[in-house]
């Protein structure tokens, strides 16, 4: 607040100029702090009213201070409103949207000079489908965007459900056919080295490594883990019992850290 008031008393109360004061000197305090860890912030995950696009963005701060603010908190939610709104392919893309008169790249230095702490725009992501759900988890800390490829009332709370599993145990990927190969590969060397530190037989180290990748993927990808509000099932299984051909089509997961 004593920075704007500042600014607009240098300016001699040219609310225009003001601003461009405040922005130049969070373009100078951006490069004094741009080895500063931006670890704290708002995680902001949003869908459109027919729930077929959703998007998921962090605005990082330094401190647990400013990202309780109100202010930074509204200010997350109106930049992830434009990036639904506009839905830029990529985070240079959304940099570029409009924010009022600037853009969202501007606005965020500005909010440099204004609050005095490294601000960025972290991570962007986006889903397209037959219906999308978001989840925000632990008080704007973590945020998922997850894709369904049916719609109805009792797909959209199945996927609240898997959304909340996203965000709990961290899948990697969808299913094992969408992990990577150098994944796989990494797993596999991984399971072949324990086993021969183990003594294990050099005939069955390659089964051996086989049984721990498909460990790997059952903990690991989203449709192969248990369900968390069902054990007994995996979350395929769970899918499948509110629609037999309801499945996942893509999730985003951004959290602080």
């Amino acid at each position: 607040m004593m920075d704007c008031k500042k600014a607009l008393k240098e300016a001699e109360g040219d609310f225009d100029k003001a601003i461009e004061i405040l922005r130049k000197k969070g373009q100078k305090l951006s490069a004094k702090r741009a080895d500063r860890d931006a670890k704290e912030g708002v995680v902001m995950a949003m869908v459109n009213d027919d729930k077929t696009k959703g998007v998921v963005i962090k605005l990082s701060c330094e401190t647990d201070f400013v990202a309780k603010n109100d202010d930074f908190v509204q200010l997350a939610r109106k930049m992830a409103g434009i990036a639904l709104s506009e839905f830029p392919e990529s985070k240079d893309d959304l940099l570029n949207q409009k924010f009022e008169s600037i853009t969202i790249g501007e606005k965020i230095t500005e909010q440099i000079g204004v609050i005095g702490e490294k601000i960025e725009m972290a991570e962007y992501e986006r889903i397209e489908s037959d219906m999308v759900v978001s989840y925000i988890h632990m008080g704007h800390k973590a945020g998922v965007i997850l894709g369904l490829n049916q719609a109805g009332e009792a797909e959209e709370k199945a996927g609240r459900d898997v959304a909340m599993q996203v965000a709990a145990m961290r899948p990697v990927s969808v299913s094992k056919d969408d992990v990577p190969q150098k994944t796989i590969d990494k797993e596999l060397e991984i399971g072949r080295e324990i086993a021969l530190k183990e003594g294990k037989p050099e005939a069955i180290v390659d089964k051996i490594a086989q049984g721990k990748l498909n460990k790997f993927f059952k903990e690991n990808t989203l449709l192969h883990q248990a369900f968390v509000k069902d054990g007994k099932k995996s979350v395929e299984q769970y899918l499948k019992s509110v629609s037999p051909n309801l499945t996942v089509t893509g999730f985003k997961h951004i959290e602080l850290g």
